[in-house]
Parts: C-alpha cells; sequence; structure tokens
C-alpha cells in the first residue's frame, strides 16, 4: 500500500490572506505543517500544493516538494487531485492534510493511514465532543454514524435531538462527535468524486462531503484523541499558541 500526503496551500483567504506565510513563533504556518507531517512512519512522499508562487518559493527554501496549481479550485479536494496528478508518480491512496494546523500530530496522520489498509473509499477522522458550548457551535460540524463508523450526515446543527432532556445535558445522553478535517481517498474515488456537481445538501450546509454521500460513496470515521487546532483568523494564531503552551 502506498500513501501520498497532499497539504494543500492557498494565498487567498477572506478571513486571512497569505495565512500559510504567517510566522508563528519565528517559523511559518506552512512549515510547521509540512515538519508535523514529515513525522509521519506511514506516508511515502510529501508534496505541498499551492497556487501562488510566494508559498511556492518559501515552500522550496524549506526543503519540501511543491506543485503549482490552477487558483479557481472550489475546495481543497479538488486541489489536492490536480496536485496528485501533476506529482507524477501512481500511489493507492491520496492524504489530505489540513495547512492550517500547524500543530498537528504525526499520530493522527498515521491513524487515518492505517484505515487506507480496509480498503475504504474515503477516511476521515472525529472526536468525541463532551461539551455543551463546542457541541451548539455552528462553526463545529458534527458527525452522525452507523454501525460501522461510516458517515450518515455531517451538519453544522446538532443531531440527534434528545427529547425531554435539557440542551445543555444533551451531551450526556449521547455519544456526539465532531469532524476533524483530514481526509484519506483511495485514488481512483478521488477522481470520482471530483467530477461531481455541487449538490443540494452540500450547498445547504456548506460541506462538500455531503456530495460524496448523497452520491452514495463511504465515508469510514476513525476516531482521534488529538485536537489540532485549526487557524482561521489572525486572532486564532494566539489561541493555538496559548493551548500548544508555546510562548
Amino acid at each position: 500500500m502506498s500513501i501520498i500526503g497532499i497539504i494543500p496551500a492557498r494565498y487567498a483567504s477572506t478571513r486571512f490572506p497569505g495565512k500559510p506565510l504567517v510566522l508563528i513563533n519565528g517559523k511559518s504556518m506552512i512549515q510547521r505543517v509540512f515538519e508535523q507531517t514529515s513525522k509521519s512512519k506511514l506516508l511515502n512522499k510529501i508534496i505541498i500544493a499551492t497556487d501562488d508562487e510566494r508559498i511556492a518559493e518559501h515552500v522550496t527554501g524549506f526543503g519540501a516538494e511543491v506543485v503549482i496549481t490552477k487558483a479557481e479550485h472550489p475546495s481543497g479536494t479538488d486541489r489536492c487531485f490536480e496536485a496528485y496528478q501533476l506529482n507524477g508518480q501512481k500511489f493507492d491512496h491520496v492524504l489530505n492534510i489540513q495547512g492550517d494546523e500547524p500543530f498537528l500530530d504525526p499520530e493522527q496522520i498515521d491513524s487515518l493511514a492505517q484505515a487506507c489498509a480496509e480498503d475504504v473509499e474515503i477516511a476521515t477522522q472525529m472526536i468525541k465532543c463532551t461539551d455543551h458550548d463546542v457541541l451548539f457551535d455552528k462553526g463545529e460540524v458534527k458527525i452522525i454514524l452507523n454501525s460501522n463508523k461510516e458517515a450518515l450526515y455531517f451538519s453544522r446543527n446538532v443531531i440527534p435531538f434528545i427529547k425531554g432532556k435539557e440542551e445543555k445535558e444533551w451531551h450526556n445522553y449521547f455519544d456526539y462527535y465532531r469532524h476533524v478535517g483530514m481526509y484519506a481517498y483511495r485514488t481512483d474515488i478521488l477522481e470520482k468524486i471530483t467530477q461531481l456537481k455541487p449538490s443540494a445538501l452540500e450547498l445547504a450546509e456548506s460541506l462538500e462531503q455531503l456530495r460524496w454521500l448523497e452520491h452514495g460513496y463511504k465515508i469510514k470515521c476513525v476516531e482521534t484523541s488529538y485536537d489540532s487546532h485549526c487557524v482561521d483568523t489572525p486572532e486564532d494564531i494566539e489561541k493555538v499558541m496559548r493551548l500548544m503552551n508555546i510562548q
């Protein structure tokens, strides 16, 4: 089994333009992601996919392999597929590693990579949600599972509704999980899902994985205990550094 790790890194961002290049305690965010990813034991190759020459030059400077993709991709998944095509080598699986999680743990990557051995179509990660405020945060995507730990649905709302219980106690009566946004795709499946048109559920929730579910693809969900903390705004940098005990 061969696996390539691809780290999408766009320069344009509505809330935080140029964030892959932002310095976190003296080192760029994209370099931190790459260095953490490089500690994985199960990836056969790692590349960074960007649409910007400034990022490409910076990435080359710290010794990573980079490919230049088109700027107009609607999602990181589409950018990953083009990057996979441009890399020039064949792999069985592609791991889409978030470029804005500078302190992800390499064990997260290996845990998801291990799921590829089961020959799943698509795999992603989830973490148990035991806090009311996090559970009801619409920025946190919740997952409903079947008995095989495959996703039935992803939503920004809390599902299921717990009848007869106070909302602040719901997490005590049901095992809720929230999505951790790293994906593994079988390469033939990655090609197929990038050809699909946006679906009604996807547009409603603004979640591309709903398009895959609507078309019958299976998404295996692997539980993790690591919360790698995404950087979406400049304010998130201080928050992440505080959470990771970095001065």
